[in-house]
């Protein structure tokens, strides 16, 4: 699995709790991070790097795209080139936003890439044409994140500015739809209130692998404890501090990946 950074350790999280005999290898851009403001070729060919890199060197039965910019410009390119089923965390994400609305008025947040590629309203449409989606670019969040930053008065101040036309909409329901987004899910809370219900694609993701994998009949039973990977193409010592708070002791070691 992988991601621009830290953001994808909250679907790393919920894989590990819900299949814990996997073997998980994370690979986290930090040296290219943020995605968010980059071209969608950019991106793109991030992707494709990664998933190349994750295929030869690990053999993997399955590919996760823990990133949602990722996932809205490249997952049909990586699908179509690698023999493994990837999975994204848009389409599990929406279906999720989709079973907690009341109202039918949801909202999306995300990096300026992800709602730039449309990915999002395009998939909404076809689910749920009916539903009112609200799309809002929140810059800066992922930064926050990354540097451990998620509860300060500055974040604070940013998430009620960004958030103002999530709120004008009276949406009922909010994804998040970056998966830096749930580390900053108390203060989003906060500026939201309580009638607003947060949606995390992290756990839905995890169930869609989980259906992915015994359909494939791959599930892993035995042959030693899982092992756990995590490699930084930054920064390891910081990839080590900060994703050791944000995932837990499973983090223990990371490897170096230079470009």
């Amino acid at each position: 699995m992988f991601d621009s950074g830290f953001g994808g350790l909250t679907v790393a999280r919920a894989l590990i709790d819900l299949l814990p005999n996997e073997h998980v290898v994370y690979f986290g851009d930090t040296a290219r991070y943020p995605y968010g403001p980059r071209t969608h070729e950019e991106v793109r060919a991030y992707a494709v790097q990664i998933t190349e890199w994750l295929v030869e060197t690990h053999d993997p039965k399955m590919i996760v795209v823990a990133c949602n910019t990722a996932s809205a410009v490249a997952l049909d390119d990586l699908q179509a080139m690698v023999d493994v089923p990837v999975i994204g965390v848009l389409e599990p994400g929406l279906r999720s936003l989709l079973k907690v609305t009341v109202t039918g008025r949801v909202a999306m947040i995300g990096t300026v890439g992800t709602v730039a590629s449309g990915a999002y309203q395009r998939l909404a449409a076809t689910l749920a044409p009916d539903v009112d989606l609200t799309c809002a670019a929140c810059p800066g969040f992922v930064e926050f994140v990354e540097r451990g930053e998620t509860r300060s008065d500055q974040v604070h101040v940013l998430a009620e500015r960004l958030l103002a036309p999530v709120q004008d909409a009276k949406v009922d329901s909010l994804l998040l739809g970056c998966t830096h987004y749930p580390f900053l899910a108390r203060t989003i809370g906060d500026v939201m209130g309580r009638d607003v219900v947060l949606v995390s694609s992290a756990d839905e993701t995890a169930f869609e692998v989980q259906r992915s994998i015994e359909a494939l009949g791959a599930d892993r039973e035995g042959g030693g404890p899982p092992v756990r990977r995590f490699v930084s193409s930054g920064d390891v010592e910081t990839f080590a501090r900060l994703g050791r708070q944000l995932l837990g002791p499973e983090l223990d070691s990371v490897e170096a990946h230079q470009w």
